[in-house]
């Protein structure tokens, strides 16, 4: 199953915000701090570029203001193209002031998700982790566990939204595990994340992949399995609105 990605920097985002919607731009003016904000600008933006390549948007501001990502009820993001439902479906992360977002077709369920290689500590494992990670983790060399550590915290996010629930579930209830494949495609590794929880008495199985580059960790999770994310790129006239752009590996 393809999936589609794409990373954007908050150097990246416009300054002014006349490529949100009406209702955005309310939800944007609504918010208190200016990390939110600026978070939030740069997740919508990053969405609404990808959106414009697989949508085979033209790529200017009166289109991209068509294109709107709404919470659903489980506050799950749901694209809309001139309010009407967009046959897509999209998992968004944002950290450090770089986000994602992975699209794939209407239908899947998928998660995606960016974590720092940081130092986390004994009592954050103890408390987050199941009994199978914790043992990965204490396995792990001292040059390794802060990635390992990364993984796993990445796989259990991108997994949850998958499930379209968040960190409302307890992180507990998925348990990540790497597999040793490693494709040939820009360095992306196989994943499972299990769920145990209420939902499914056998437990639900997502298939995913991650990647290691640049201290950040990247994962997604699909049901179908997905094949490695296909990398969109931006042109330097993105804004130009005679252009259209397509989607098409960096």
């Amino acid at each position: 199953m393809n999936v589609y990605w794409l990373e954007q920097s908050e150097a990246d985002v416009p300054a002014e915000n006349d490529w949100l919607s009406a209702n955005e731009a309310v939800c944007l003016n609504s918010m208190r701090f200016a990390k939110r904000r600026n978070d939030w600008r740069l997740g919508r933006w990053t969405a609404k570029c990808a959106l414009s390549l697989t949508l085979d948007v033209p790529a200017h501001l009166q289109a991209l203001k068509k294109i709107e990502i709404r919470p659903a009820p489980s506050g799950a993001p749901e694209v809309f193209f001139d309010n009407q439902p967009a046959a897509v479906t999209i998992s968004l992360s944002h950290r450090s002031g770089i986000a994602a977002c992975a699209v794939a077709i209407s239908g899947v369920e998928i998660g995606c998700d960016l974590e720092m290689v940081e130092p986390r500590s004994d009592a954050f494992v103890a408390d987050y982790f199941t009994i199978e990670e914790q043992a990965l983790v204490a396995r792990a060399s001292v040059a390794d566990r802060d990635w390992i550590l990364a993984l796993l915290w990445s796989g259990k996010e991108s997994a949850l939204k998958a499930l379209r629930a968040g960190l409302r579930l307890d992180t507990r209830s998925v348990i990540v595990i790497p597999c040793a494949a490693l494709f040939d495609l820009n360095g992306w590794n196989q994943l499972r994340v299990r769920y145990t929880g209420g939902r499914c008495t056998e437990g639900q199985v997502f298939h995913g992949l991650w990647q290691h580059a640049d201290n950040i960790v990247r994962t997604v999770v699909a049901a179908p399995p997905p094949d490695p994310p296909i990398p969109l790129k931006i042109r330097a006239n993105y804004c130009d609105s005679a252009s259209r752009l397509k989607p098409v590996p960096c």
